[in-house]
């Protein structure tokens, strides 16, 4: 897969692919990501990217003529362009698992009060990460990236995968490690029973438990899918 993200602060980027597991995806040609900035494709003498709105109003916004620019340079017939903005629907590990079967991704990070609304008519779909206000979508494309790019093949192993909050809809069962007794508190008996069909049914009981309790409204998502 690659990723190429558009951002006008591409050091609030970079930093991000040099660690931990996108760090080693990128090390074992899994993917490629690109950080591109999209003040290179400015026409403007000045390079200047934003401007005051027609009508009036407080901020600026992003001109359309440097993300139009950049992405005449960088799309293909593989490419997926996606929008970072609050009025998109919110993001979901369903949503990432879906962006996993594109060859090619690109995220468009905004800044200042928003896009000139012609950029719309040129992306494939808008994402949130949710309902508050952030000053730029380089935060977003970061959790975009690594919530996808974990879920490539090889990059992590399947079967961390297969047992992660989110994968069935329900939060994570919880877990405990050595020593069995810390400070009076104990790791429940039948986690070091050996019976690995009860404790598969206890994970179950306790996700369960766990979403009704901190969630309700992931079970409610499961009974309308």
């Amino acid at each position: 897969m690659q990723i190429d993200i558009l951002t006008l602060f591409p050091s609030m980027v970079e930093g991000f692919l040099t660690e931990s597991i996108i760090k080693r995806a990128i090390s074992a040609n899994l993917v490629k990501i690109n950080v591109v900035n999209f003040r290179d494709y400015s026409p403007l003498n000045n390079k200047q990217v934003d401007d005051t709105p027609y009508g009036g109003g407080a901020g600026m916004l992003i001109r359309c003529e440097p993300i139009f620019e950049c992405l005449d340079h960088l799309k293909t017939k593989d490419s997926h362009v996606i929008l970072l903005s609050p009025e998109g629907p919110t993001y979901k590990q369903k949503k990432a698992q879906e962006l996993t079967k594109y060859k090619h991704l690109i995220l468009i990070c905004g800044h200042y009060e928003g896009f000139d609304e012609r950029i719309k008519t040129i992306v494939d779909e808008i994402i949130s990460v949710g309902d508050f206000v952030l000053t730029g979508g380089e935060i977003p494309a970061c959790a975009i990236v690594d919530s996808v790019v974990r879920l490539l093949p090889g990059v992590i192993n399947s079967d961390s995968l297969e047992s992660e909050s989110f994968t069935n809809n329900l939060l994570d069962y919880p877990q405990y490690t050595k020593p069995s007794e810390y400070r009076g508190l104990k790791v429940p008996d039948i986690l070091i029973s050996g019976n690995h069909q009860k404790i598969a049914e206890y994970r179950h009981n306790e996700q369960l438990a766990k979403t009704k309790k901190l969630r309700p409204d992931l079970l409610k998502e499961n009974q309308d899918e």
